[in-house]
């Protein structure tokens, strides 16, 4: 049974870190690219940020470069997202997605509030 566990999301004041983890299950977590997506209530789905299987190569979003990184650890089948100086606009539901050729797989989403 694949599964896409996200966790460390919560309420922080703006400026503050957070650090979510995915852990996966179920697939070959190294052949697969990994990302973060966020939701914010009333919006579209956003891409905030990839990483390849081999974790050779990141992407980020506009909003969060600088700010947010991306990083995996394929012995332990998770992705990390590192949430630095985090602001109001950051608040969303951040998922975890794998994808793979025509296999993809998503979370069920961690939420991150930042408000003072």
């Amino acid at each position: 049974q694949v599964q896409l566990v996200e966790s460390g999301g919560g309420l922080v004041q703006p400026g503050g870190s957070l650090r979510l983890s995915c852990v996966a299950s179920g697939f070959t977590f190294s052949r697969y690219a990994m990302s973060w997506y966020r939701q914010a209530p009333g919006m579209q789905r956003e891409l905030v940020a990839h990483i390849t299987n081999t974790g050779g190569t990141t992407n980020y979003a506009d909003s969060v470069k600088g700010r947010f990184t991306i990083s995996r650890d394929n012995a332990k089948n998770t992705v990390y997202l590192q949430m630095n100086n985090l602001r109001p606009r950051d608040t969303a539901v951040y998922y975890c997605y794998a994808k793979w050729g025509h296999m993809d797989y998503w979370g069920q989403g961690t939420q991150v509030t930042v408000s003072s």
